[in-house]
């Protein structure tokens, strides 16, 4: 099993599809660092020779942020908006959408289950 960036790259699957586990390696960027390492696109994680996992390694450490910096970034630039007290901030501070997705009906991925209230239903006649 192939261990890059701190991530075990499952050996069953093709190179492209196993780098994409990386959080920070797209299928984009996955065909772009085999091109690089001059890897075939077809070939299998466990034939990649030592040598190869070292060149992909290495090309993943120089030109790529990954993994632990990567979700480090992320949180900053979230707590830097929040720290501000934009408009962006208050969304995520409140737990809403942030890119301007409506919320009457939908967004229960950020809103979380809906909560009953009582006496709301309409009467009829």
């Amino acid at each position: 099993m192939a261990r890059i960036a701190g991530v075990n790259i499952p050996t069953q699957k093709k190179v492209v599809i196993g780098l994409t586990y990386i959080y920070g390696i797209g299928p984009y960027f996955a065909k772009c660092i085999i091109e690089k390492a001059g890897i075939p696109e077809n070939k299998r994680v466990f034939d990649l020779t030592d040598a190869e996992v070292l060149k992909i390694r290495e090309i993943i450490d120089s030109d790529y942020k990954v993994e632990g910096d990567l979700r480090r970034d992320v949180s900053m630039d979230i707590k830097r908006v929040t720290d501000l007290g934009c408009y962006r901030g208050l969304r995520h501070r409140k737990g809403l959408p942030v890119r301007g997705q409506r919320t009457h009906t939908n967004a229960r991925t950020r809103k979380g289950k809906a909560i009953p209230i009582a006496g709301k239903k309409i009467a009829t006649r």
